[in-house]
């Protein structure tokens, strides 16, 4: 019987990374040349664009490509470096992100079932601070995780809020930090603000499917804002 091989259960991103390391260690890519598209990249490694745009934040963190601003990506001199596998940087962003509409989809639909007004209070409380935060140019992120969590707390449940907190907290990878510190702007910030005032009308009416519907929006919206920059970055 053949040897069985090690299943290789390392994120996608690393197993691309790892690829395109190997194509500039083999020459392919000189010292200070610009890497083909994103779309050319996927095409040939048979990978999606989202994957690709990961695997380059990857390879950016670890110093072997450098994304410059409206003109592509390119290889750092000196690129010899040592083969070894993209070490983890955390959960693959797209995945969080989708990861995050499913479970809090589900939570608000439990929150809105149980909503009384002393309930939306603390949800008032950190929409009306992340509206001076932005207002202020400082960073609502804290409210923002205050608003998502106070939603899971009005469940009563709390391995969901201990979920919720933890998902949201992934965000904090050195992947998903390097992608927000680019996306995330005083715009985008505001997107996110008024996706979140049609979340608390649609608990303050007790509405399931509106509020399921608004919160999902509102992931994917983020999720989008990241993808958009990252391709703006990598053309």
């Amino acid at each position: 019987m053949d040897q069985l091989k090690p299943v290789d259960n390392r994120r996608l991103y690393q197993r691309i990374a790892d690829q395109i390391r190997a194509l500039i260690d083999e020459g392919k890519f000189a010292d200070g040349e610009r890497l083909p598209p994103e779309r050319d990249l996927a095409q040939q490694l048979g990978v999606s664009r989202p994957s690709i745009r990961e695997a380059l934040i990857a390879l950016e963190i670890e110093g072997i490509i450098e994304v410059r601003m409206g003109a592509g990506v390119f290889v750092c001199a000196p690129a010899r470096h040592p083969a070894h596998a993209a070490r983890s940087m955390g959960e693959n962003p797209i995945e969080l992100m989708h990861a995050r509409a499913a479970l809090e989809g589900s939570v608000i639909a439990l929150a809105s079932a149980r909503v009384t007004r002393e309930m939306l209070e603390p949800v008032r409380a950190a929409l009306d601070a992340m509206r001076a935060a932005i207002a202020d140019g400082r960073s609502p992120l804290p409210h923002d995780r205050e608003f998502h969590l106070s939603i899971a707390a009005m469940t009563g449940n709390s391995v969901l809020l201990r979920l919720v907190g933890e998902l949201f907290d992934s965000r904090h990878s050195p992947i998903s930090s390097r992608i927000s510190e680019r996306a995330e702007s005083r715009e985008t910030w505001m997107s996110a603000f008024e996706e979140h005032q049609t979340i608390l009308a649609a608990l303050e009416n007790a509405d399931v499917l509106a509020a399921q519907t608004a919160m999902r929006a509102h992931l994917y919206a983020s999720q989008r804002r990241w993808l958009e920059q990252e391709r703006a970055d990598s053309r």
